[in-house]
C-alpha cells in the first residue's frame, strides 16, 4: 500500500500571492521541481545545508536542477552555525558568483540551516526566493513553516532576523530514517507542543500512539507531522508576525531558551538541543500555573509522562535563579521590562500573560530543576 501523501495551504490573508503549500510523504525529495509548479524557479540557485545532511540529500535535489546554475553552500554542524559570520559567508558566496535579484535559496537541512537561508533570502538583493526543505523532524513541524529566520547572537537566540515566508515547503518523510534518536526525540517534542496549546484530541491520540511515533512508523508519523503543520498553518494565517495568537507557538521557549543560552555560553551546544530545552521549559509553565491552581495536576503528569515516553528530559538543568532571570529578561517577548510567559490552562488552551510576580515564577523553576 502506498503511503498517503499530505498537502496543507498556508493562506496569508489579503496576500494571496504569499500564500505556499507545505508538501508531506515519503519520497518527495526527487519530486521538487514537479511540487513547486507553477512556480517558476529562477536561472540561480544555491543550495544551502550542512557537513551531515549534504552528502546524503543534496546531490538528488541538485539532480533536478540541471538546466540552472546551482551552487551548494555547506556550513558546519549544530547552533553555532546559526550566527553572524556564517551569514556573511553565504552572502559572500552569492557575491562573487554574481548572483543576482532573481536568483533562490534551497534550505536542504534541518532548523538551523532553514533559519540561516531564511534570512540570507530576506536580505540578499533586499529579497529573493527561498524554498524549504526541512530534513529533521523539529525543522518539518516547526521551524520550516511560518517564515521565521533569524541568526543568534552571543547574547541570545534569534535576535537577528526577519519575517519571511517560503514559496513552498517540501516535507520527505523518508529522510527522518537517518534521524538520532536524540534528534528525533526533539521534533517530537514540538508536536506535543501542538496538543498542548490547541488541540486536546490531538494531544490523546499522541499518547495512544506513543510507541508507533517511536518506533517510526511512517503512516502514523505521516498523520503527526500533517496536524501539526495544519495546526501551524491555522495560527500563522491568523497572526502572521506574532502579534496575538502566534505566541502560542513558543510554549516553553523562555524557559527553554534560557536554558540553551547557558549551556551555549559555557561553549557545549551538545549539552541541551532545542526540543529538550522545550520540553523542560514546558513543565516549568505547566508547574507554574498547577502552582496558580490553574492546571491540574493530572494533566501535568500527562505532559511529563509523554515527555518521558519520548525519552525527553523533563527537569531543567540546576542554574542559579539570578542567571534565568537575566537570560529570559531578554526574551523577544519581553514588553516594556515585563515578562511575557505562554502558559497551559488545560490540555489545549493556553494563552500569553504578563508575569510580574518573579518569586512564583523562581518556585516553579526550582520545582522542575534538576533533583539530586
Amino acid at each position: 500500500m502506498s503511503l498517503q501523501k499530505h498537502h496543507v495551504r498556508v493562506g496569508l490573508p489579503q496576500q494571496h500571492e504569499r500564500s505556499y503549500s507545505i508538501h508531506i510523504g515519503a519520497g518527495l525529495l526527487t519530486a521538487f521541481t514537479d511540487l513547486i509548479a507553477p512556480r517558476t524557479l529562477p536561472k540561480q540557485v544555491l543550495i544551502l545545508t550542512d557537513a551531515n545532511v549534504g552528502p546524503l540529500y543534496a546531490n538528488t535535489v541538485q539532480q533536478q536542477l540541471a538546466d540552472r546554475t546551482v551552487l551548494v553552500h555547506t556550513i558546519n554542524v549544530g547552533e553555532q552555525a546559526k550566527s553572524l559570520a556564517s551569514f556573511t559567508e553565504v552572502m559572500t558566496t552569492l557575491i562573487e558568483h554574481n548572483f543576482n535579484r532573481d536568483s533562490a535559496i534551497i534550505a536542504l537541512g534541518g532548523g538551523v540551516v532553514g533559519d540561516l537561508a531564511g534570512f540570507v533570502a530576506a536580505t540578499f538583493q533586499r529579497g529573493v526566493d527561498f524554498y524549504q526543505v526541512p530534513t529533521t523532524l523539529l525543522a518539518q513541524v516547526d521551524s520550516s513553516v511560518g517564515g521565521k529566520t533569524a541568526v543568534n547572537h552571543p547574547g541570545g537566540k534569534n535576535l537577528i532576523g526577519a519575517f519571511y515566508q517560503p514559496q513552498a515547503v517540501i516535507i520527505d518523510t523518508n529522510c527522518l530514517e537517518t534521524l538520532t534518536p536524540r534528534d528525533f526525540a526533539c521534533g517530537l517534542a514540538e508536536v506535543v507542543k501542538y496538543g498542548i496549546i490547541y488541540d486536546a484530541d490531538f494531544f490523546s491520540w499522541l499518547e495512544v500512539n506513543a510507541q508507533a511515533l517511536l518506533q517510526r512508523d511512517a503512516e502514523t508519523l505521516t498523520y503527526a507531522i500533517a496536524r501539526s503543520c495544519e495546526i501551524k498553518a491555522e495560527i500563522v494565517a491568523e497572526d502572521e508576525q506574532e502579534h496575538g495568537i502566534r505566541a502560542l507557538l513558543n510554549l516553553g521557549h523562555t524557559f527553554g531558551h534560557a536554558i540553551e543560552a547557558a549551556a551555549h555560553a559555557s561553549g557545549d551546544y551538545k549539552a541541551w538541543f532545542h526540543g529538550e530545552a522545550v520540553a523542560a521549559g514546558t513543565l516549568i509553565a505547566a508547574q507554574y500555573m498547577q502552582q496558580q491552581g490553574e492546571f491540574t495536576h493530572a494533566d501535568v503528569a500527562r505532559i511529563e509522562r509523554l515527555f518521558k515516553q519520548f525519552e525527553l528530559p523533563i527537569y531543567a538543568p540546576e542554574m542559579p535563579l539570578s542567571q534565568w532571570q537575566g537570560y529570559m529578561q531578554r526574551d523577544k517577548k519581553v514588553k516594556a521590562g515585563k515578562l511575557r510567559l505562554i502558559l497551559p490552562t488545560a490540555i489545549g488552551r493556553a494563552e500569553v500573560r504578563t508575569v510580574t510576580d518573579w518569586d512564583a515564577v523562581s518556585q516553579a523553576i526550582l520545582a522542575r530543576s534538576a533533583p539530586q
